[in-house]
């Protein structure tokens, strides 16, 4: 199948059918001033009663470094300790999975970089849009102009690549949001923009509201590992530069074993809903065509892999990744998923291993 930047036919994982045709420029570009407002600036603010863990502070450092834990939540589980895992073997120390004395001397020059960070809300990422009705079903979707968050503190935390819970707990919930505001996040730094002449699509906003800068390194070849859970991005020399937890298959649609490559990367993606290809959807149900979206099935954007119908791509639900099955394609969160976008090119290759 020929494929173009906007429509894939996708094998639906609980999320991924169908990317499909472009619409207008003018309906897709943002206006020339909101860019300049979803920076946040840094707030004066008194000490945290918070403590930061060190697992909080390893996740914050993982994620920089493109060791993805997941969410951050400084929680010790199974993304985390595989985070670790992967900067230990980049940076050739035992691979332990623990946050030991030789990887914490391995962190020691980013000492600087605190766990958290107290943030004012621009006013132009409060603006939304928002949508707190969201359908749960595809029909109901389909009539949305985008498949926007929900509210601003879903945002947030995906800006801040946590969950709402973990900023409440870092705050309080009676904590005030919105324009103006200030608030206590994890401590993930504004995403340097890139210059897009033409950029119909949204993607540079897009980077900017998942905190994920345009300039990463460039791979090589990526590898699905299914025993560890994880996606592997690999640079020159073999040499490990970005790992990120993924969810992947099941025993109904199991992860197809083999050498594939990536064959076409689509940002935003519009998303065609086809029941015909869910075993437990019935085919009944009509067909929809969705709008792009961070909520979209396929999140904000798909690697079209050339074996038909599979893909990597993001999700609406980043809390899930490794924690629930798909039906046979490859999830991560948004702002990994759109990490992994700006590392690799059509005819990278990617092993899907067991």
């Amino acid at each position: 199948m020929k494929i173009t930047p906007y429509f894939v036919t996708l094998l639906l994982l609980g999320g991924c059918n169908a990317p499909s045709g472009p619409k207008s420029e003018q309906q897709r570009k943002p206006s020339a001033t909101e860019p300049a407002t979803l920076d946040f600036a840094d707030a004066k603010a008194e000490e945290s009663s918070i403590p930061e863990t060190p697992a909080l502070r390893a996740q914050v450092i993982l994620d920089r470094l493109g060791f993805s834990p997941g969410v951050i939540d400084g929680k010790e589980g199974q993304s985390y300790f595989a985070a670790l895992r992967g900067f230990q073997t980049a940076n050739d120390l035992p691979d332990t999975g623990k946050l030991d004395e030789a990887t914490l001397a391995g962190m020691e020059r980013w000492r600087d970089i605190p766990a958290t960070r107290v943030v004012v809300i621009p006013a132009g990422f409060a603006a939304g849009p928002f949508f707190p009705d969201f359908p749960a079903d595809a029909a109901g979707q389909a009539k949305l102009p985008t498949l926007g968050y929900r509210n601003l503190m879903e945002a947030l935390a995906e800006r801040f690549h946590t969950t709402p819970e973990a900023i409440v707990a870092m705050n309080s919930a009676s904590t005030p949001i919105g324009a103006g505001k200030a608030i206590r996040v994890p401590n993930i730094p504004n995403a340097k923009a890139r210059d897009a002449v033409s950029d119909p699509r949204g993607w540079n906003d897009t980077l900017r509201r998942l905190g994920v800068s345009s300039e990463q390194p460039q791979a090589e070849k990526v590898v699905v590992d299914k025993s560890e859970g994880v996606v592997k991005a690999f640079g020159a020399g073999d040499r490990l530069i970005a790992q990120f937890p993924a969810t992947m298959g099941s025993s109904r649609d199991p992860l197809p074993i083999g050498q594939w490559k990536i064959q076409g990367v689509s940002r935003n993606p519009d998303f065609h809903y086809n029941p015909k290809l869910f075993w437990d959807v019935s085919d009944s149900k009509d067909s929809q065509r969705l709008e792009p979206g961070p909520n979209s099935p396929v999140g904000v954007v798909w690697l079209d892999l050339n074996k038909p119908h599979y893909g990597i791509h993001g999700t609406s639900e980043p809390h899930t990744i490794g924690r629930a099955e798909s039906h046979g394609c490859i999830r991560l969160t948004n702002w990994d998923a759109a990490r992994l976008a700006q590392m690799v090119k059509p005819g990278t290759p990617a092993t899907l291993q067991p």
